[in-house]
């Protein structure tokens, strides 16, 4: 882990499995609480709906819920513990579109979790848990990053393991 500043902190994760991953945000899942916020980067098929499949897990979402990319309904809220709001900006081609989704009431009311976060970084609250999943031949590499303390508290989270 390294530090840039008082609250900027980064580390990087490989994952052999997407049992491993799941694993992982499951862990994280079961610490987050309303106003989290977790940016999801990263290629096609790199990872990101299964991250947020493990973050529900976490979060007590029912096994019966199918917690799929909103890819086309770019939102789906999952009730749990706490509401965890699953946001895809994939699709989206214009900022104007995103009001329209109610993002910023859910950063009051439900934990976040956001794929293709790195189209809109605008739409983020300067305190999101930035986490870019790269593909590599031996699996995935996850680079976690925070921007402040309720961010670096979710960090820790995924670093204690």
């Amino acid at each position: 882990m390294s530090d840039d500043d008082s609250f900027t902190k980064t580390f990087e994760l490989r994952m052999n499995s997407a049992a491993e991953l799941q694993a992982l945000a499951k862990r994280l899942g079961q610490a987050l609480t309303i106003g989290d916020v977790v940016a999801l980067t990263g290629p096609l098929g790199a990872g990101k709906t299964t991250f947020v499949q493990g973050l529900a897990e976490g979060m007590g979402v029912s096994a019966e819920r199918h917690v799929a990319s909103p890819t086309f309904a770019l939102v789906n809220e999952h009730p749990g513990r706490i509401p965890l709001v699953h946001v895809d900006f994939y699709r989206i081609k214009d900022p104007a579109e995103l009001p329209e989704l109610g993002i910023e009431e859910a950063y009051d009311q439900a934990a976040t979790a956001i794929e293709w976060a790195e189209r809109f970084p605008d739409w983020l609250p300067a305190d999101a848990l930035s986490v870019v999943i790269r593909l590599e031949d031996s699996g995935r590499v996850l680079k976690v990053k925070s921007q402040g303390p309720r961010s670096e508290r979710m960090l820790s989270t995924l670093s204690a393991g």
